[in-house]
């Protein structure tokens, strides 16, 4: 039986464990994904316990901003954790994605990650006449991180 000939562009398939920079990393975002979910869903779950026990810091008139922000805290941190998951999965099968940009998307995808929650959630924990705080500025930051991870993450996809 003849084994099929690899093309001159195709590279053949290297497993995971062959690359341990590659299994490093991988691991790197599962075990981060992880643990920022459970983290945010239990910040979550806070917040319905707060929601539930009718506490006037967190529902009264003067929280709103505070509400807001604490609520996208959640979202955004539970979102981001997910999206480092698929990150690890990314990073499983994209085995042509050069170091360089695919260590500087991870770099930023993390601290968006930490960034975009952390600001919203400093932004509501400290207001000002319905405002949020300055820790708010963290989020745009946190952003631009993200717009940059997930571009470089959708330029090595397509090079696959």
């Amino acid at each position: 039986m003849k084994t099929p000939a690899i093309r001159p562009t195709e590279k053949p398939s290297v497993p995971l464990h062959a690359r341990p920079e590659l299994e490093l990393l991988a691991r790197r975002h599962l075990v981060f994904g992880w643990w920022t979910l459970l983290f945010f869903l239990t910040m979550g779950l806070v917040l319905e316990g707060l929601h539930g026990l009718k506490i006037q810091s967190y529902l009264g008139v003067h929280a709103d901003t505070r509400r807001l922000m604490w609520t996208l805290t959640h979202a955004h941190g539970t979102l981001l954790g997910v999206l480092n998951l698929g990150f690890a999965f990314m990073v499983s099968f994209a085995r042509n994605w050069f170091s360089q940009p695919r260590s500087l998307a991870s770099a930023f995808l993390r601290a968006a990650t930490i960034l975009m929650p952390a600001g919203f959630f400093l932004g509501g924990l400290f207001t000002y006449s319905g405002d949020p705080g300055l820790g708010i500025l963290l989020v745009p930051i946190g952003g631009l991180l993200l717009f940059a991870a997930v571009f470089m993450a959708a330029r090595a996809a397509m090079r696959q």
